[in-house]
Parts: C-alpha cells; sequence; structure tokens
C-alpha cells in the first residue's frame, strides 16, 4: 500500500475509523489496540478490588460473599495481570515504541501481529462471556487442581482464555524478538540499542521459554474436564504437586515478564528528566539479561509448603535470593542516572520514583520469602498479598502510568494537563501506602488470604482492614483523577511538539502522533550510543529526507480480524462442550453449531488472509541478519513449541521414573506401526525440503508435486494415528475400570493417559502443521508466491521438520523404552 501523503491524508468519519482498525496492520494502531485494551482492564479490575476490600472492612460484612468474592476475585487477579500488567509493557507500549526506537517503519510481522492483538482481545471477551453461562470462574487466577477440574463452566471459559491470551502472548512474543534481532536501523548494533528495546528483547526471550508452563498447566487442567485425561487424578497415580511445576514454570517467571518491559521505560525516562545518559549501560542490559535467565530458576519457592524434599528447597532458595543481585543492579543503575542530573520532576518522573522506593520495599519482603522457615509461617497470608502488590501494583502499575504519560504525547499528538497527573501520583502513592503496609502486619497476625471475612475481636485485625480499605479508597480516587487527566487533555487540545522531553531517542525524531510510515527520513548510519540523537547534534550529521509516496507499506486487510473471530468462535464452542471428566457439568444445547461454525469461519478465514499479498508492490526489506522475517519469526516461535513439548515430557519422565506410570506390556502400541509412521512423516521432510528447493530455483511445477505429496503424505500419518488412538482407547478404558483393584491397572491408565495427552498434542501439532503446508500450495495454485515472495512456505516448511523432530523423540520414549 502506497501511503497517504500529509497532503492527500484525511480525517476519517467514525464508521470508516472502524473498518481502518479491523484491517490495520500499522504497529502504532495495533499498540493502541492493547493500550486501550491494558487500561479499560486496569479500570475494571481496580473495581474489583474495591469491592473486594469494601467487603474486608470489617468482620462478618455481607457486601459479596460465598461464590460470588470468588468470583470477583478470579476476575480481578486475572484480569489484572493477564490483561494489564504483562500486555502493557510488553505488547502495549512495546507495538507503539519499538519500531520508532529501531528506526522502522513497522514489525517485523504486521499481520501476526494484528491477528495477535484481536487473540488478546477476544481472550478477555472469552473470559468475561462466562458471565453469561452460568457465572464467572471461581477457582482464582492460579486455577490450582483438583479444584479447577469440579466447577462449572465458567472455568472451562477460562482455561480456553488462558490458552487464547498464551498464543497472543506467543506470537506477539516471536514478532518482536524478530523485530529487534532483524530489523534495526542501519548501523545499529545490538550495544546501541536503547534500554527500553533490550527490555523488549529480553522479555520476549522469557515469553517463549516460559508460555509453556502456562499453556500446559491450562491445557492439561482442560483435557482434565473435558475428557478425562489428566496426570495429576492421584485416583490413577498422578501428582497433583505437579500442577504446581507446570503453573509455577510460568506464572513466577511471569512477574519478570511484567517488570523487564517497564524497567526499561524507567531506565528511558530517568535519562531524559535528569539530562543525562543512562548510568552503567552495559551493567543494565547484563543486569536485564540476567533476570531473564536467572527468573527461569526460582518457580519452586511458591512450594516450599507442599513437601519438597529439603535439597530441592535449597537449590531454589540459592536462586531465588540470587536474582535479587541483577534486580538490584537495576535499582542502582536508575539512582547512578539521577545522581547529579538536572532533575525536571514531571508526572512521569515521579511515577518512576515511587517504583524506586515502593519495588525496593517489594524486593526486600521478595527476599524474606526465599527463606524457608520464615515462609512456612507467612505463606498464604497477608503478608504475601502485600509483598506482590508490591511488586507488581507499586512496581510495575507505577511504571505503566509512567509510561503513559512519558509518551501521551508522542502517542496522541497532545499534552497532558500537569497538575493533574501529580494528583494522579501522590493519589496513588498514599493510597498504595494505606492499602498494603497495614497487610503486611496482617500476615504477620495470621490472617490468611482467600477469605472473604474473619471473625469479630482479633487482635488489630479490624483497625488493620479498615485502613487498607480506606486506602483502597483512595487508590480509586487516584484513578478517578487519571481519568480527569486524559479527559482534560483532548478537551484542552494543546498540541504536542515533537520532542517534548528533549528526549534522544529516534521516537522523538518524528511527528507527534507520528505518521503511518514513521519517518520520512534516512538516517545516519553511525550509532554510537544509545542516544542516536544527542550523538548526531554533537557530531553535526542530519537525516536525509524521503520522499513519502516512494513508500510502501503492507496493505489493509480484515482477514487477521476474521481468523481471531473464528478462533473467538470456536474457543466459545468448546467451553460450552459437555465436561466428560467432570460429571456434574453437562454440555450447553447449541455447543456443537458454536464449535462448527468457528471451525469454519477460521478456515475459510486463514484461506482468505493466505491469498492476499501482505504488499501491493514488491518491497525488498533491510534485514540485519540476510534472513526474512518470516524465517526469524518462525526460529524464534519453534522455541516455544520445543518449550511446550518439553516440560510435558518431562512430567512424563517424572511420572515414569518414579514407577507411578507403566506401559502396559500386553497393550502397548504397536510399534511396527510407530515405525511405519515415522517413514511417512520423515520422508515427507524431505518432500517439502525439496519442494521449498524447487521453488527458490522456478521450478513451479516440481514444486506443487512435492507439495501435494508431503501433504498426502501427512494425511496418512495423521489417519494412522487415529486408528491407533481408537485401538488404545478401549485398553485405556479397561485400565480405569480395573485401577481400583489392580496397582498394575492404574498405572497403565496414568500411562495411557501421558500418551494420549502428548502423542495427541503431537497430532493437534501435525494438523497445524499440515494446514501450513496446505496454505502454501494453496498460494502456489493461485500464482501467490514465487523466488522472491515465498508466502507461508518457509514458515511452515520449518515448523514441519520440528514436527518431524519431535515425533523421533516420541517414538523413543513412548514405542521404545
Amino acid at each position: 500500500m502506497a501511503v497517504a501523503t500529509p497532503q492527500t491524508a484525511s480525517r476519517l468519519g467514525f464508521w470508516a475509523s472502524v473498518w481502518d482498525l479491523l484491517t490495520t496492520s500499522d504497529h502504532k494502531k495495533v499498540g493502541m489496540i492493547y493500550l486501550v485494551t491494558s487500561f479499560v482492564a486496569f479500570g475494571l479490575s481496580g473495581l474489583m478490588a474495591v469491592a473486594i476490600r469494601w467487603q474486608l472492612a470489617g468482620p462478618e460484612q455481607q457486601f459479596l460473599v460465598g461464590d460470588a468474592y470468588n468470583q470477583v476475585l478470579t476476575l480481578h487477579g486475572a484480569t489484572m495481570l493477564f490483561f494489564f500488567i504483562i500486555p502493557a509493557g510488553l505488547a502495549g507500549f512495546g507495538n507503539f515504541i519499538l519500531p520508532l526506537m529501531l528506526g522502522e517503519r513497522d514489525v517485523a510481522l504486521p499481520r501476526i501481529n494484528a491477528f495477535a492483538a484481536w487473540l488478546f482481545v477476544f481472550s478477555a471477551v472469552l473470559i468475561y462471556t462466562s458471565l453469561f453461562f452460568g457465572g464467572a470462574p471461581d477457582v482464582g487466577w492460579t486455577f490450582y487442581y483438583p479444584f479447577s477440574r469440579t466447577t462449572g463452566l465458567g472455568t472451562d471459559f477460562f482455561m480456553m482464555g488462558v490458552l487464547l491470551v498464551g498464543l497472543s502472548s506467543l506470537l506477539g512474543s516471536a514478532n518482536f524478538a524478530a523485530t529487534v534481532y532483524n530489523l534495526r536501523a542501519k548501523g545499529m548494533g545490538l550495544w546501541k540499542m536503547p534500554i527500553f528495546v533490550w527490555g523488549i528483547f529480553a522479555t520476549s526471550m522469557l515469553s517463549l521459554f516460559a508460555l509453556a508452563g502456562i499453556t500446559a498447566a491450562s491445557l492439561t487442567v482442560l483435557l482434565s474436564r473435558k475428557l478425562g485425561l489428566s496426570l495429576f487424578d492421584p485416583g490413577i497415580g498422578g501428582d497433583p504437586v505437579l500442577f504446581q511445576q507446570f503453573f509455577w514454570f510460568y506464572s513466577h517467571p511471569a512477574v519478570y515478564i511484567m517488570l523487564l518491559p517497564y524497567l526499561g521505560i524507567a531506565a528511558e525516562i530517568a535519562s531524559t528528566f535528569s539530562r543525562k545518559p543512562v548510568f552503567g549501560y552495559r551493567f543494565m542490559v547484563f543486569a536485564l539479561v540476567g533476570i531473564a535467565v536467572v527468573g527461569f530458576l526460582v518457580w519452586a519457592h511458591h512450594m516450599f509448603t507442599v513437601g519438597e524434599s529439603l535439597l530441592f528447597q535449597l537449590v531454589f532458595v540459592f536462586f531465588t535470593v540470587l536474582v535479587a543481585v541483577p534486580t538490584g543492579v537495576k535499582i542502582f543503575n536508575l539512582l547512578g542516572t539521577l545522581w547529579g542530573g538536572q532533575l525536571d520532576f514531571k508526572t512521569p518522573l515521579l511515577f518512576v520514583m515511587g517504583f524506586m522506593f515502593n519495588f525496593l520495599l517489594g524486593g526486600i519482603t521478595g527476599v524474606m520469602l526465599a527463606v524457608v522457615p520464615f515462609d512456612y509461617q507467612v505463606q498464604d497470608s497477608y503478608f504475601v498479598v502485600a509483598h506482590f502488590h508490591n511488586v507488581l501494583m507499586a512496581g510495575s502499575g507505577f511504571l505503566a502510568f509512567a509510561g503513559l504519560y512519558y509518551w501521551w504525547p508522542k502517542i496522541t499528538g497532545r499534552m497532558y494537563p500537569e497538575f493533574w497527573g501529580k494528583v494522579h501520583f501522590w493519589l496513588f502513592l498514599v493510597g498504595y501506602l494505606l492499602t498494603f503496609m497495614p497487610q503486611y502486619v496482617l500476615g504477620f497476625l495470621g490472617m490468611p488470604r482467600r477469605y472473604y471475612t474473619y471473625p469479630d475481636g482479633l487482635y488489630l485485625w479490624n483497625e488493620l482492614n479498615f485502613a487498607s480499605t480506606v486506602g483502597a479508597v483512595i487508590l480509586a480516587l487516584g484513578g478517578i483523577a487519571w481519568v480527569i487527566a486524559v479527559i482534560q487533555s483532548f478537551r484542552q487540545n494543546v498540541k504536542a511538539p515533537d520532542n517534548p522531553w528533549g528526549g534522544y531517542t529516534l521516537e522523538w525524531a518524528t511527528s507527534s502522533p507520528p505518521p503511518s510510515y514513521n519517518f520520512a527520513v534516512q538516517f545516519p548510519t553511525v550509532f554510537k550510543s544509545e542516544r542516536p540523537l544527542y550523538d548526531w547534534e554533537k557530531e553535526g550529521l542530519k537525516p536525509t529526507p524521503v520522499d513519502p509516496a516512494t513508500i510502501h507499506l503492507p496493505a489493509p486487510t480484515v482477514w487477521p480480524f476474521m481468523t481471531a473471530v473464528g478462533l473467538l468462535v470456536t474457543s466459545i464452542g468448546v467451553s460450552l462442550a459437555p465436561d466428560l471428566g467432570n460429571a456434574p457439568v453437562g454440555g450447553v444445547p447449541g455447543w456443537g453449531g458454536w464449535l462448527a461454525v468457528g471451525l469454519v469461519l477460521f478456515i475459510y478465514s486463514l484461506f482468505q488472509w493466505a491469498l492476499r499479498k501482505e504488499y501491493d508492490h514488491p518491497v525488498v526489506h533491510h534485514t540485519v541478519t540476510g534472513k526474512s522475517n518470516a524465517w526469524v519469526g518462525m526460529a524464534w516461535f519453534i522455541v516455544s513449541e520445543i518449550a511446550l513439548f518439553g516440560i510435558l515430557i518431562a512430567g512424563y519422565l517424572y511420572l515414569r521414573l518414579t514407577g507411578a506410570a507403566v506401559p502396559p506390556e500386553d497393550h502397548r502400541p504397536a510399534l511396527w506401526l510407530a515405525l511405519l509412521n515415522t517413514f511417512f512423516l520423515v520422508a515427507s521432510s524431505f518432500t517439502v525440503h525439496y519442494a521449498h528447493h524447487d521453488l527458490r530455483t522456478n521450478k513451479f511445477s516440481p514444486f506443487k508435486l512435492g507439495m501435494l505429496i508431503s501433504i498426502l503424505l501427512g494425511v496418512v500419518f495423521f489417519l494412522f494415528q487415529i486408528w491407533e488412538f481408537a485401538i488404545a482407547s478401549g485398553h485405556y478404558v479397561d485400565a480405569l475400570n480395573a485401577a481400583g483393584q489392580s496397582e498394575a491397572a492404574q498405572k497403565a491408565a496414568l500411562w495411557f493417559t501421558a500418551f494420549f495427552l502428548i502423542v495427541g498434542l503431537h497430532g493437534a501439532h501435525v494438523v497445524i502443521g499440515g494446514t501450513g503446508l496446505t496454505l502454501a500450495y494453496a498460494q502456489g495454485l493461485a500464482g501467490k508466491i514465487d523466488n522472491h515472495e515465498q508466502g507461508t512456505l518457509e514458515g511452515s516448511s520449518m515448523y514441519w521438520h520440528l514436527v518431524d523432530a519431535v515425533w523421533l523423540f516420541i517414538v523413543t520414549i513412548f514405542y521404545i523404552w
């Protein structure tokens, strides 16, 4: 799509604006989808928090009791974490600001980016849709097993919502990693990137590994409800603690997924408002990467009280304390940046300073929780509630608003009223301290969390809870001040200059708000630091103007949106389907219709998407690696798939090596069939490889034949796997029926559960990979790809090779061992 120059651009009407939003792949508009959704989610979650505190203002209150309290508590936690704290920093500010900071026109995968954004929106819609089908989820945002297996339909919606938002996050993280790794302004090396870019890059890599944990947890809970397949069921020798291993493998690194982008925001604001470069730039980068790496090794400190061995506890004590080192380095970097600077106490800087004070308290109490005897005393008490709100609300939450005020002029083209911004900050700071400091004391006094009431007469409980509720009301007033600041900004309509704060990173080198093409200049290729505008000004270098009419951007298309709609409708159908593993919960009439319509819409939209070229004109992209963006993006995405299979296989190996899951010798799946299927799948890898080679060398007929053979081989593999599952399911049912009388049958039932779960997941990946190959084949038949524009083939062929490699490992651990 050729861009509209300032002379030809015009203001769109309402419906034209809606259509523009539904069809856009502009990273700035996608970022706005995330930001608006995230801050609306913050408002909703904040209101729920006030309702929770109102109920706990005094003993034996009846404002919000029983299951209603549990539902509100679940929605508060899930909304605040999955739909505000995590996406606002990574996906919201990341989408809008990252390409601007890199001096690029867009992200690496614009349409995938738009698809991920709509998945994010629809995952929130899906969770709240449960309100119309028997009530919201009431299992807590942690959805611990076995409680999550026996609750109502709201839990099914919740699990599907978590899976959708996880897929959105995976696609977004792969896109960001590919963007940073492959798309940077010429001359910008990794060590010349702004700290915020490093924060996004480190977070994306962390997400790609860690999201496997919550995907495995939510998928296994959903399958235990829908099909009765549970690795955690003690009735067949499963281990409920294994669920916690899956869940916390993601959910503690999630703390750093929430934090790292915001630490980048803090560094940018501290540098700009102190008129100094970032203090200890390389140490700050190493600290970001160090937090991302060590963050993987601390998940089990949430499990000190579940009965793990002393050695297990000591290992995680060490790493939990160790992660405080790079975290502390970050605080010293920020202090060093501010020290001796010409500080300008605008609202963004105030929020950063408030973060530093409050986060330090949260960090200290986090190290206290790493001490096992202390953790035993305060586990699941209000001390823990105060601690994680110290880290999230007063940590990442404060920096979310710091970033919003800092980039508000760039995003909207308007200045905000400084008075209301400062009122917002002081109300938030006072309200936060009054809300959560008393909760530390309540934790020491033994008040447990997750209870909707407490008895009268306990020492200081009434007074401290009342004070905490007053603090929550003050926080709500701070939220009102923020809304007033936003409204006043639009009413007063004070036009923002291009660089109102005097920043030195590249987003300040374009207009406020930026045009669709971001920059109408070619930047100098000399990057001496992370502050290129300062360096160029010092050396007298200036960007070279470029005619916007020569710039081509991705063509708008509605099909990423429609594909996401198809997944939403499909997910509703799955959620409404009967829970075969949970007898009290039957299906809702019409669930099959939802499922059928959703699948048809999804597949149709996917093909329509694939058959429309991304650019109206051939565009040559400058890439750092020389590889295409599709290749780099799929390479990062494959990391997440390896992690998903890795964590599930690790769970199976644990059950197998402890003797809980043992294959039945007389009814084991046939090795000959597995070897035959291996031949089909490995052969298809070779045919895909040669078909790709034929396309690159302009041999279109052999390319089409090779793709057709590959697809047919995948279909044959899948049909044989269905046949094998039909046979194995009978043996599985027999083992389940005999599990109560025979230990061998119990172990066989658990083994079959793992077999169906992991081999079935691989079968789903065969379908996904086969769909990708079919899309590439359809593009070839329609003449939409050639040796230069390879469409979906490059990514789908890589994915197909992954499917083959995983199968070889599965054959080893299930059919041979």
